[in-house]
């Protein structure tokens, strides 16, 4: 029997194949999974259809994650369709405008921008959590989302990314202590940089996937199915004893302080 067999899991932010949502989808689907796919909008929403297809999802929903109304609309579908309960809701969104994501941090921060950054990049996953909450006390389910090392550490270009994420891991612990008497379990991975279509709004990303690779203990970075195998891990019977943690999938990355590769980098070039 597959590790996931029969098990109940919606899936937010696919956004492309390339995307770490769609890994994640993949992985689970594989290890015998049933999904449930939302799409933010009418752009997206073919791409999306797509991954159901491949995945053989149950169904493709609605979900504007900046709207509480549609969020509530959305559950209140999965919960008449899956009225037993959900296993996992998997949080994959992140969005800051583009103009915050190139230049000088005071610079090109703005209230507005900040304000955005926070509300689809970290507070969506409060409110995808309460939402679900009752489908997922219900089998004891678990809420997994994507950060950055952005959080902790300086990234160039990376500005109000930064902050959202870091509000983002500061709710994985709050909802871990919150959701935890009802045996619903609360993650977030930290993946490396991997090219994706919302890291191509990020200037000079190229750039930092060669640095992470030179760096990295691994001498590599990592692709979206590390992240998804990792993700798969979290999300099943497997890591029943583990909420509220961070776990980086990154090659290593996170660990350097200064590598031999960094002091030796002007031999290099």
């Amino acid at each position: 029997m597959k590790l996931l067999q029969g098990k109940r899991f919606v899936v937010t932010g696919i956004a492309s194949k390339l995307s770490i949502a769609w890994a994640i989808a993949e992985a689970l689907h594989r290890e015998g999974a049933l999904l449930i796919l939302t799409y933010p909008n009418d752009k997206m929403k073919k791409r999306v259809e797509m991954a159901a297809e491949q995945f053989a999802a149950d169904m493709v929903l609605p979900c504007d994650v900046g709207s509480d109304v549609e969020i509530e609309a959305c559950f209140a579908a999965v919960a008449e369709h899956w009225a037993e309960g959900i296993d996992g809701v998997v949080h994959a969104i992140g969005f800051a405008p583009a103009e915050e994501l190139n230049g000088d941090f005071t610079d090109v921060t703005s209230r507005e921008g900040s304000a955005i950054a926070h509300d689809i990049s970290a507070y969506s996953f409060v409110a995808l959590a309460r939402a679900s909450r009752e489908l997922l006390a219900k089998r004891q389910g678990s809420l997994l989302t994507l950060t950055y090392q952005g959080s902790t550490s300086v990234i160039p270009n990376y500005n109000v990314m930064g902050m959202a994420k870091a509000s983002l891991e500061a709710s994985v612990r709050y909802l871990a202590s919150s959701l935890g008497a009802e045996g619903i379990r609360v993650n977030a991975i930290s993946a490396g940089p991997i090219r994706t279509l919302a890291a191509s709004g990020i200037k000079s990303f190229r750039k930092m996937l060669d640095v992470n690779a030179k760096i990295a203990p691994l001498q590599r970075n990592v692709d979206q199915m590390e992240v998804g195998n990792a993700a798969l891990f979290l999300l099943s019977p497997w890591a029943s004893g583990i909420t509220g943690e961070i776990l980086f999938v990154d090659a290593g990355f996170n660990t350097v302080g200064i590598s031999e590769q960094l002091l030796h980098l002007d031999e290099q070039q």
